[in-house]
């Protein structure tokens, strides 16, 4: 009942309250925590510092962020009326009114370029009643001629500021929560330190749960509100599938709602997964694995008001769940991940939580950097590494290995993309179209095959993205019958209901992995 003097106070509360919920000592705690959380959006100091709060994601506040096209999109189908342009970003107002002219009716385009708009008053003219500015521009966009990817490619060159507005129903993070796992009472101390990935690893997750029908579209929905919350945009949860959402349950509370992405986003060659990483229904990060054969390459991020609890416990279970469902036995963490261009890593001493898990850098300077760093904190235990040395060790890649024996490296993934492009040079046809004919002609004629029928639309269009990568591979080397037979089979199941099936078959195919180096 007290009342808080000031924002930080409300979003101090707020975060504890998410916390308890996440961690709740047991059904007493969590009943009250979960009241206050629901009625949060109503406290009156809430109302007062409503704007102090913007970006929050807390319940009853607004979210201003530049989302991609398919979030902006998605959020306007759900929510009609709730996204409105920011209007302080004169930088995005002036892309709007050079964008627009040809996508309104012939009538209304010659009247705007008629009026030589500084600003968005005329366009407002246009705007149907019980219309946002920015519902009118999403769905003008959407109905532009082409597929998705030029729609996509157009909006996000428009780089548009939104302001999501609160309303019945709309993304906050206060009450957000998938309420379909058992819950754990926290008795114990947490589970704080670094494990042994190694030990870990040897464990795998308690239960796998295939999520179907309205299961598997609350997980997406709620891992998309969770980024929407976060001023975020994830690839996979914007375009994940449906068919391929299961929920990875490790026990004490811990699960992964993890999913595949839909085939037509689907990268060439590695299996991309993402999992919203979830502690007793309340999302608390999110993790991304990026598998190709025994190689996965790692996203991991643990939500700000987590990340002093039990960050690396949780990687390391992912790492296990990663190991017994996908067959990984070596990660690699990117740059980007380490604080190369991003500001989060760096504050959050990325690079030196991963080492603590073991990860290291193959890079000579990398580790010379690094041993300085040792053994300067070595001599001061207050002593923390600066931003700019972060940003020194974060230029390199770092990697682990379950095998002890092994030595993890990058898969030859470039390379062979690479070698892929300058293929696809030796056709000079005039159009796209024959250019991509011709290749897939001549890579089925390396893998022995005439066009195989009955081919669905995915696996077809799969088969147009594979083919510079068969005159590419096929080119090393000869390659029996059984091993290009194989390949088909392989490239074919990459556009199937998910990604697994076609990891499974890569794990098998032994000239495959060798070329990739996976």
């Amino acid at each position: 009942d007290a009342r808080l003097a000031s924002p930080g106070q409300l979003r101090r509360l707020h975060e504890l309250l998410c916390f308890h919920d996440a961690y709740p000592d047991d059904r007493r705690v969590r009943g009250r925590v979960r009241r206050m959380l629901h009625a949060f959006s109503q406290r009156p100091e809430l109302r007062r510092h409503r704007n102090a709060l913007a970006g929050s994601g807390i319940a009853g506040t607004d979210t201003p962020y530049r989302f991609f096209w398919p979030t902006a999109h998605w959020i306007a189908q759900h929510w009609p009326g709730a996204l409105a342009l920011d209007r302080n970003d004169e930088e995005a107002i002036r892309e709007i009114l050079a964008a627009l002219p040809p996508l309104l009716e012939p009538a209304q385009s010659e009247w705007l370029i008629a009026r030589h708009p500084k600003d968005l008053g005329p366009v407002d003219r246009l705007v149907p009643q019980g219309m946002t500015d920015a519902d009118f521009i999403i769905s003008l966009i959407a109905a532009m001629p082409g597929d998705d990817f030029s729609r996509e490619a157009f909006g996000d060159r428009l780089d548009l500021s939104y302001v999501l507005r609160p309303g019945p129903g709309t993304p906050e993070r206060t009450t957000a929560r998938f309420d379909r796992t058992e819950v754990h009472f926290q008795t114990a101390e947490l589970q704080g330190g670094y494990p042994d990935l190694r030990l870990e690893a040897r464990h795998g997750p308690r239960r796998v749960q295939a999520l179907r029908g309205r299961d598997a579209l609350a997980a997406i929905r709620l891992a998309r509100i969770s980024m929407i919350t976060r001023e975020r945009d994830v690839a996979a949860f914007q375009f994940a599938n449906t068919g391929d959402v299961f929920l990875v349950d490790d026990g004490r509370g811990l699960a992964f709602a993890m999913m595949g992405m839909i085939p037509e986003r689907r990268a060439t060659l590695p299996a991309t997964y993402t999992a919203l990483t979830l502690k007793n229904g309340v999302p608390i990060g999110y993790i991304q694995v990026e598998v190709l054969g025994r190689h996965g390459a790692l996203s991991f991020n643990t939500f700000e008001a987590f990340r002093s609890a039990e960050a690396a416990q949780v990687l390391a279970r992912f790492l296990a769940a990663a190991h017994h469902l996908f067959g990984c036995t070596d990660f690699s963490i990117e740059p980007y991940q380490l604080g190369a261009g991003n500001d989060e890593g760096i504050d959050s001493g990325a690079w030196w939580f991963y080492h603590r898990l073991g990860f290291r850098p193959h890079t000579g300077q990398a580790r010379r950097i690094a041993a300085r760093e040792l053994a300067k904190r070595a001599a001061n235990a207050r002593y923390r590494s600066p931003p700019r040395t972060l940003r020194a060790l974060a230029r390199w890649h770092m990697f682990y290995s379950l095998d002890q024996q092994e030595r993890a490296q990058l898969p030859r993934s470039h390379h062979w993309l690479a070698a892929a492009t300058d293929a696809t040079r030796h056709y000079g046809q005039r159009t796209p179209a024959a250019r991509r004919d011709a290749t897939v002609a001549d890579a089925l004629a390396r893998l022995g095959r005439a066009k195989p029928s009955r081919l669905g639309a995915s696996q077809r269009r799969m088969l147009v993205r594979w083919a510079p990568l068969v005159l590419a591979l096929t080119a090393q080397g000869r390659w029996s019958a059984g091993d290009r037979k194989r390949l088909l089979r392989l490239i074919l199941a990459k556009a199937g209901p998910d990604e697994r099936g076609f990891q499974q078959q890569l794990l098998h195919h032994t000239r495959l992995r060798a070329l990739l180096d996976c």
